[in-house]
């Protein structure tokens, strides 16, 4: 990867596809129970969050935003999961809720992503457009944090659109909370799932597609 900042500028173009895909094919996804301390330092908080800002955004309209919770606050997250459980099932065991809370306190730092469907008032940007940005802006956080050498996971839930997530981030009416970024050293290493070729969602038009050959 890339030592200092000019490395890529005194780099020839040429080279920058074989990195462009290392970097692609290094970022896998860890889940958050294997992520542990330590977690980026401040400097590079910003460099993984300023990756986010080279997203495509049609308009300008900045739809998404990112919403840390610091370790002070995961207790207040932990109650929010809890409640949610129970509000869909209020049956839920105690153990069942416990397990609930305890996903509040797993990764060094954790983030939810936030999209909004009327920021910057333009009807011309659907929400659809809005999502594919943010999720462009989520794939360099992912990306920039695998350069530092973190690992990083995606994880979402029922809980997302509950009452009391909702509250405690403070969501308006138009705003819909996406998922969860964590991202933490790596405690242990699986084996990657494997990934697909391009022939399984590449086609040309006028070409029979997958679904087509079932």
């Amino acid at each position: 990867m890339l030592n200092r900042k000019s490395d890529l500028i005194d780099m020839p173009p040429t080279e920058w596809p074989a990195l462009a895909a290392e970097l692609l094919q290094a970022r896998r996804t860890v889940l958050p129970r294997r992520l542990t301390e330590p977690g980026p330092d401040p400097a590079q908080r910003h460099t993984i969050l300023n990756a986010a800002s080279a997203a495509p955004d049609h308009g300008q309209l900045l739809p998404w935003r990112f919403i840390e919770v610091p370790s002070a606050r995961r207790g207040e997250l932990a109650e929010a999961f809890a409640q949610a459980l129970l509000e869909r099932d209020a049956a839920a065991t105690a153990d069942e809720v416990e397990r609930a809370r305890e996903k509040a306190f797993r990764a060094p730092w954790l983030m939810l992503a936030v999209v909004d469907a009327e920021r910057g008032d333009d009807p011309e940007v659907d929400l659809s457009e809005r999502m594919l940005s943010a999720g462009c802006a989520v794939q360099n956080l992912l990306l920039m944090a695998t350069a530092l050498g973190f690992g990083s996971a995606l994880t979402s839930g029922k809980a997302l659109k509950s009452a009391p997530l909702r509250r405690l981030f403070g969501l308006g009416a138009a705003e819909q909370a996406v998922c969860f970024i964590s991202i933490g050293t790596v405690a242990s290493h699986k084996p990657g799932r494997p990934r697909p070729v391009v022939a399984d969602y590449f086609r040309r038009l006028g070409e029979p597609g997958p679904a087509a050959d079932t």
